[in-house]
């Protein structure tokens, strides 16, 4: 179903926030753990989630909200990218988590299963009510059938939506789908959440990988999701940083044929010509434009190194 007028916003204008900062890693800890939140200020991730929901217990809630809006004001964290994922729509603390996070200004909230473009627009609401600054972006999550038949709507709902999160395991659930290495069960759903993002112009980034002690299998599955075109992959573990980094990053072989490409072009271009080729292979604007990409990622990585 085409999205509705309503639903639809103007063509994207990438900025940073959506698509040259590196979210290779994005790894999620329970801001009720003061040990972790320590912990992760010398992790080489990429984005942190502190998460108010699934990993904290009903009777701590209160104290991670707390903590985790310290985290976010103590600016302990460098150059990581800072969000606070909160509570539900409908839950007894989603209220008073999107209040206080708006009020902390990570660099994004992000919320569990959205569901719709109304939803986003509510939100967004919210924070601007709240007093969210303008660079806390919000995040959604993609974690069920209809958030993934309308991702196309959410993400396009409003300029503040940064990024689509999947949510895999409350996918397969919904789905009563069964796990399988390749994920064939989820394809489709991985799919469709990418195409969404890349024609809202907004990030997007993969699932979690259960298994800590499946190093084979996390390295599989990370690779896969950098060839569906994932920007990188959620963490659930500070053992799989490294490893999923390595994967979402260009290697000295993608860049050094990255810069041939554009050479070749270049040199096409001085003599007349609008294509040119390369070891045999022909080289077309598309072509340079990956390469430009793919050299202005190298780019931001060296950053944070």
């Amino acid at each position: 179903m085409p999205p509705s007028p309503a639903d639809r916003k103007a063509e994207p204008v990438p900025d940073q926030s959506t698509t040259d900062r590196p979210r290779r890693s994005v790894l999620y800890l329970p801001s009720s753990n003061e040990r972790a939140l320590e912990k992760a200020k010398s992790i080489p991730v990429d984005a942190l989630i502190l998460d108010l929901e699934d990993s904290v217990a009903p009777d701590a809630k209160e104290q991670a909200r707390e903590k985790a809006c310290a985290a976010v004001r103590s600016g302990a964290y460098g150059r990581r990218e800072l969000t606070i994922r909160v509570n539900g729509l409908g839950s007894e603390w989603h209220d008073a988590d999107l209040a206080a996070a708006s009020a902390a200004g990570p660099d994004a909230i992000v919320v569990p299963k959205v569901n719709s473009a109304d939803e986003v627009r509510g939100l967004v609401a919210a924070m601007d009510a709240a007093g969210a600054p303008e660079h806390t972006r919000l995040w959604a999550m993609v974690e069920t059938p209809v958030a993934v038949l309308h991702a196309e709507q959410i993400a396009r709902a409003s300029d503040r939506l940064a990024c689509l999160v999947l949510g895999i395991n409350d996918l397969y659930k919904e789905l009563g789908a069964t796990f399988a290495p390749g994920r064939a069960a989820i394809q489709t759903s991985l799919q469709l959440a990418i195409l969404a993002a890349r024609a809202a112009g907004v990030a997007v980034v993969d699932g979690v990988f259960n298994d800590v002690r499946d190093a084979d299998g996390f390295l599989a599955e990370a690779r896969q999701g950098r060839e569906m075109g994932f920007d990188g992959k959620t963490l659930i573990h500070p053992g799989q940083v490294e490893p999923c980094n390595d994967v979402f990053a260009p290697d000295a072989d993608e860049v050094e044929r990255a810069r041939a490409v554009i050479a070749a072009f270049e040199a096409a271009r001085a003599q007349g010509r609008g294509v040119a080729t390369l070891d045999g292979r022909l080289i077309e604007n598309l072509h340079v434009d990956t390469a430009r990409k793919v050299l202005a990622t190298a780019e931001a990585v060296a950053a944070l190194e």
